[in-house]
């Protein structure tokens, strides 16, 4: 078995291969926890959700981790694919908005087994702060900075409603951090060498309603283009309330 350094899959690794990895990794770990040695790239595609010859070309990218007629070591790729995304070692987290969505992930107790560990949670609304959620306390959101300084934070998530979104990340990378995930209805404007990765419900929820209205013919149709909600034009507080 042989494998490329971190610096040459780094430079090679297509995007859509990145966001794949993740899944094997998830697909991996419950074959493992269910006692399996070894796979077959059919089987781990099977678990995956993805078909077998888009799984062995998105591990090529990786290196050659499969043995001819025995298939792949399930511990053994499950440990190169935590170390190619970076899971094998522990990212100190920060949540700014703790409001229903923000209490929900700080309650999340699956981050920490996937690496990632919850080190401060933060809000401007005085009402929260020094409540607690699990044995963190919500602390105002003007400690951002040396917060993130104390834990050497690595990821902020923005679960804020839309309008005060940009603010936040703003102060997320003047205190120094450099990857956002945002939950916020709302597109982010950062420097180069941020990243920044989009969770937005209200458009999965759409897309998912695209796909529910081609299985029954005519339901588009049945209310008036007039009477319907713009979609585009969503009332900001009222997706603000959903996702705050």
């Amino acid at each position: 078995m042989t494998a490329r350094t971190s610096a040459e899959t780094a430079r090679d690794i297509p995007e859509a291969t990145v966001a794949r990895l993740p899944v094997y990794l998830r697909a991996l770990t419950s074959l493992s926890e269910a006692g399996t040695a070894t796979c077959s790239s059919e089987e781990l595609a099977a678990a995956a959700g993805v078909n077998s010859a888009k799984l062995r070309k998105d591990l090529s990218h990786l290196g050659s981790y499969g043995t001819r007629g025995v298939g792949y070591d399930v511990e053994y790729l499950r440990y190169q694919i935590a170390r190619e995304i970076g899971v094998t070692q522990d990212w100190p987290v920060v949540i700014v908005g703790i409001g229903n969505l923000g209490h929900a992930l700080a309650n999340f107790s699956g981050f920490r087994s996937r690496g990632f560990r919850v080190v401060a949670l933060l809000d401007a609304d005085p009402r929260l702060h020094d409540t607690t959620i699990g044995d963190l306390p919500v602390r105002p959101f003007d400690q951002l900075e040396p917060l993130v300084h104390k834990h050497a934070v690595a990821i902020g998530v923005i679960a804020t409603p839309a309008h005060a979104a940009q603010a936040v990340a703003d102060a997320m990378v003047g205190a120094g951090i450099r990857s956002i995930l945002n939950f916020a209805p709302t597109v982010l404007a950062v420097p180069e060498g941020v990243d920044v990765r989009k969770v937005d419900l209200s458009i999965e929820l759409q897309i998912l309603a695209y796909h529910e209205s081609r299985k029954t013919p005519g339901v588009a149709d049945v209310v008036p283009p007039a009477a319907r909600p713009e979609i585009d034009g969503v009332d900001d507080d009222a997706a603000e309330e959903v996702i705050a």
